[in-house]
């Protein structure tokens, strides 16, 4: 039964088109008579011109037409569905294959991020606290507090090899 409501579906779009461009051709048709004792060069222009706003009306009901953005539609959910279908093939080809897939390496990539991000959260948490012990020890020793400096450990690596220094390898 499905495949004779798609036959009838496509007819009926079928008929739609085929309406559009006829209503086309004919209102260029109109525009090519309308006008006979006008000069050649301007005639030419005139039909044209008619021409192009025939064409340009009934592209503008085509692509707007219910039929057209469903075809759309279709074309893309199928798309889609293809892209899907191909990446859970090559997932599943790569898995028995034993070889890591995509996913597998953006989990992974995910959770070095997290880790990463945690790690680094605890140093700055850690940092403040040495701040704050130096302070204190500072406060309580009577000395000047020391200024603080909050270099990572990148613009020193980055300063050593332009320096021409390396870290000596054991």
């Amino acid at each position: 039964m499905s495949d004779g409501s798609n036959m009838e579906k496509t007819a009926e779009q079928w008929a739609a088109f085929q309406k559009i461009w006829t209503d086309t051709f004919a209102k260029m048709m109109q525009l090519g008579f309308t006008s006979p004792d006008a000069a050649p060069p301007e005639f030419l222009r005139q039909i044209r011109g008619g021409i192009f706003q025939a064409l340009s009306q009934s592209w503008d009901e085509f692509m707007r037409s219910p039929q057209f953005l469903e075809s759309m539609k279709q074309w893309m959910e199928n798309a889609i569905a293809f892209r899907k279908m191909s990446n859970d093939f090559l997932t599943k080809a790569r898995h028995e294959t034993q070889a890591p897939a995509r996913e597998d390496i953006d989990a992974t990539m995910q959770a070095m991020h997290h880790m990463e991000t945690r790690v680094l959260d605890r140093m700055e948490e850690l940092a403040k606290q040495v701040e704050g012990l130096t302070a204190r020890v500072d406060n309580m020793s009577g000395t000047k507090p020391r200024p603080t400096k909050r270099a990572s450990a990148r613009p020193r690596a980055a300063k050593n090899r332009k320096q021409g220094k390396t870290r000596k390898q054991p």
